[in-house]
């Protein structure tokens, strides 16, 4: 029996040897993964509320700024305002380039004519005046005008005096003094006789105490002039040619001080 048992299990094992070597090779599968979406739907059943703190920020907000402009109310100045003196020129008049008969005639002034006074000399016994109708302006003396105003009130003046280079300035030009009494010297300038005016000399001398504004004319080459003492300003002078387009260059007079 333990035989036929042992026998039968012999004959099992050597079957399935058999079939395992009869087997066809065994083949790898590949392994086929599916992914598979599923959507999956939650029904809210209950609102939760959570406590949320909020800081907010304030947004600027753009203020214009307002300039104000001023409202400026004039108030009219009560100070009277000065018009010049005018003149209504009272017989034939020579309008000169300088107060004084030593300067050169400018133009003639009619009867009648209409004048605004626009300056002075220092005593006003000559004024600056426009003539209506006239380009420019010219000295006439006073007493020829009937003035209407106040010639003080407008300036002391000086004017420019026409210029010319036709001729030379006065040469060698020097001054001695004996007491109050100047004595002028220079040079002869030649000229022609359509021409000539002599010389013009503008001094300033002291009389009474006032340094005054004295112009002379001289056809010869000296002149003596009084210059007292007693002024606070210097006393001088000066000298030109003149000749009837204009005046040349000025020379300084070498003006010789009071003795101590």
């Amino acid at each position: 029996m333990m035989r036929s048992k042992k026998a039968v299990f012999q004959a099992l094992g050597l079957l399935l040897l058999t079939a395992a070597c009869a087997s066809p090779p065994v083949t790898q599968l590949a392994t086929v993964v599916h992914t598979v979406e599923v959507t999956r739907q939650v029904e809210v059943t209950r609102l939760v509320d959570f406590p949320v703190t909020v800081t907010l920020t304030p947004t600027p907000i753009y203020t214009p700024t307002i300039t104000l402009t001023p409202t400026i109310t004039l108030t009219p100045s009560l100070t009277p305002t000065f018009a010049n003196p005018t003149g209504v020129v009272l017989q034939q008049a020579n309008c000169r380039y300088g107060p004084g008969t030593a300067y050169l005639y400018k133009y003639g002034l009619y009867p009648d004519y209409r004048v605004e006074v626009q300056g002075r000399n220092q005593s006003g016994t000559w004024v600056y005046v426009h003539a209506k109708g006239f380009p420019d302006n010219c000295w006439v003396k006073t007493d020829l005008l009937e003035v209407k105003g106040d010639i003080f009130g407008v300036p002391e003046t000086y004017s420019r005096l026409p210029f010319s280079d036709l001729y030379k300035p006065p040469q060698s030009v020097s001054a001695t003094r004996e007491g109050n009494e100047v004595t002028v010297i220079w040079s002869a300038v030649w000229m022609t006789e359509d021409d000539y005016r002599g010389y013009l000399i503008e001094a300033w001398l002291c009389q009474d105490g006032q340094l005054v504004f004295t112009p002379l004319r001289s056809d010869a080459t000296a002149i003596k002039l009084i210059d007292e003492p007693g002024c606070h300003e210097p006393s001088g002078g000066r000298i030109y040619t003149a000749e009837k387009h204009g005046y040349t260059q000025w020379v300084l007079i070498p003006w010789p001080p009071h003795e101590a």
